[in-house]
């Protein structure tokens, strides 16, 4: 205990034990998996972050050993504690300097967005050294003035290798490849289960897992275009699962991106001329449900089941409205008298 003691303190690293684990210290090879919760504080007790307080669901943060996770300090410290052990740790600036990097993405995921959203296609020192805004202002403060943080870290699991399945974070570039089609399949049984939500995170976890390797290419390389037309079923299988939520506009943003890309593809204006159509734009709806004749005439059928059914929606709406209006410019109706209380 005390040489370890020693050689965190030479690594700008000092541990305090708050409650000890339970057995024997794992060996940790590389590919185990630690599950853990975590407090970051400012050493003058700020909190930053608290995975027991983050997003809706409070959950707890997974760490494959050996995959060079960004924040390395992390590896190095749980390595030094026993399941169901509580320790802080206070790491020096040369341990943390890349946290808020971190931090932006834990706090995307609890927040249910894209991990990676807001940070540029460089590497994290280069982002380290911009001006560029992680979107927290608590987090930029940081960024511009790197300082020591203390972690609160209660381990929960360890588990070893080959004892569970990969999460796709994890996973190589091949391996997350590889998996995607997995991902689809998945997605496509539990939405012909009515399972839409559920439908709905698999195909968005597929779509980021293909834009992840997409942003290590150069746009429009083969690799490239090989990556954007598999993200593309997935993408129109996810607006789907949006239209039945009742997610139009983020359905009218997505299909407008793939029409811009791919303007021949039919499932695109098909499905953004019925966002189009539930959010009143009917212009607009006439005119993508007019494409989608162009491109595929077998459609009619269908086509014109949603215009009629976009047409008796609009006089169903405009009958309301003349009723609820009918009384404000009937002059011959008894003038209003005013009360006092």
């Amino acid at each position: 205990m005390e040489e370890e003691a020693r050689r965190l303190l030479e690594e700008g690293i000092r541990k305090k034990l708050i409650s000890p684990g339970k057995g024997e210290l794992s060996t940790f090879p590389d590919g185990t998996k630690v599950v853990f919760h975590y407090r970051t504080s400012l050493c003058d007790g700020t909190v930053l972050d608290d995975s027991r307080k983050m997003g809706c669901c409070s959950k707890p943060m997974e760490l494959i050993l050996g995959k060079k996770f960004k924040l390395a300090v992390w590896e190095r410290i749980v390595i030094t504690m026993r399941q169901g052990e509580v320790a802080e740790f206070t790491c020096d600036t040369k341990q943390t300097a890349l946290y808020p990097l971190v931090s932006q993405s834990l706090r995307n995921i609890s927040a249910g967005k894209d991990p990676l959203e807001g940070q540029r296609h460089c590497c994290g020192i280069a982002q380290i050294h911009s001006h560029h805004s992680l979107g927290h202002k608590d987090l930029d403060q940081l960024q511009a003035n790197p300082q020591p943080l203390a972690f609160t870290i209660e381990l929960l699991e360890v588990l070893p290798p080959g004892s569970f399945q990969l999460d796709v974070w994890a996973m190589s570039d091949k391996e997350k490849l590889d998996f995607v089609p997995q991902i689809h399949e998945e997605g496509n049984a539990l939405f012909k289960e009515g399972k839409i939500k559920e439908a709905t995170e698999k195909y968005y976890n597929g779509i980021a897992c293909l834009k992840n390797l997409q942003m290590k290419e150069h746009p429009g390389d083969e690799m490239w275009v090989k990556l954007d037309r598999m993200i593309t079923p997935l993408l129109l299988n996810y607006c789907q699962c949006l239209l039945l939520q009742n997610q139009y506009y983020e359905v009218i943003e997505h299909c407008s991106a793939l029409i811009f890309k791919y303007e021949n593809n039919v499932k695109a204006f098909y499905k953004r001329a019925k966002a189009h159509a539930a959010v009143w734009n009917e212009a607009e709806a006439r005119a993508d449900f007019a494409k989608v004749l162009d491109l595929d005439p077998t459609l009619g059928p269908s086509v014109a089941k949603e215009l009629r059914t976009m047409e008796e929606r609009i006089r169903s709406k405009e009958k309301e409205e003349k009723g609820r209006y009918k009384g404000l410019f009937d002059y011959n109706a008894p003038p209003a008298t005013a009360t006092t209380g």
